[in-house]
């Protein structure tokens, strides 16, 4: 069932550790067919190494096991809540990348300083708030995924142009149109979370970039005239 997804999860968790995006089991991925509404995710706990095509699970969009020995990610919930929410997303990504959980735990979202930045996220990229209390008692991981949504649909964000979020004394989640596009997004976050810090260090009260500039760079690339790469 769903091999060629299984297979581009399996790959996709497998560059998690080649990025540095994860220690030891700390993060995980996972992958939709939006046709049959069924999601493929890593299991629980299980190391990279010894992960296979054949020991990720396979669940439908309301968490039930389709497919699978294993017990799924503890992060399910929150994908699948991303999953109903946005339906433009194929793959969904979970790391503790430590540039990333750095703005996390410090509850601020990253400052879009310059074009790396503005070439991938248009805006800087959101902090979630915390879960209350009856929130976390109630059902942590999926309304983890509640307040991601909530939190762009109160700022108005198009999750297709700003493909990632990071959650307040936790982490990041990023995604994509497949499991792929969300690692690399998962990534670039990484990278534009370090370079941010890097932006204060140097300059504690450095302004984010001009709003033109922003614009120019992620419109190049993903504006209805991009110019930016290859034609196919």
């Amino acid at each position: 069932m769903l091999e060629q997804l299984k297979q581009a999860v399996y790959e996709a968790n497998l560059e998690l550790p080649r990025r540095g995006l994860v220690t030891y089991t700390w993060g995980n991925v996972s992958g939709i067919d939006r046709e049959r509404g069924l999601v493929v995710i890593k299991p629980s706990g299980v190391a990279y190494e010894d992960l296979t095509p054949e020991t990720l699970v396979v669940l439908d969009l309301e968490g039930r096991i389709v497919e699978g020995d294993l017990n799924p990610s503890s992060d399910t919930k929150t994908h699948l809540e991303l999953y109903r929410a946005f339906p433009a997303l194929g793959g969904v990504v979970h790391t503790h990348s430590p540039h990333a959980v750095g703005w996390a735990q410090a509850g601020r979202d990253i400052p879009c300083y310059g074009t790396t930045h503005a070439d991938y996220f248009h805006g800087p990229v959101p902090c979630a708030r915390h879960l209350t209390k009856e929130e976390l008692d109630e059902d942590y991981e999926k309304n983890t995924g509640r307040v991601i949504v909530e939190t762009f649909t109160q700022r108005g964000i198009d999750p297709v142009h700003l493909p990632a979020v990071i959650c307040h004394s936790h982490g990041p989640f990023a995604w994509g149109k497949d499991p792929a596009q969300a690692v690399y997004h998962a990534a670039v976050l990484e990278e534009v979370a370090k370079m941010a810090l890097y932006t204060r260090l140097v300059s504690p009260d450095a302004a984010p970039a001009p709003g033109y500039l922003v614009e120019k760079h992620f419109s190049r690339k993903h504006g209805p005239n991009a110019y930016y790469g290859q034609k196919n």
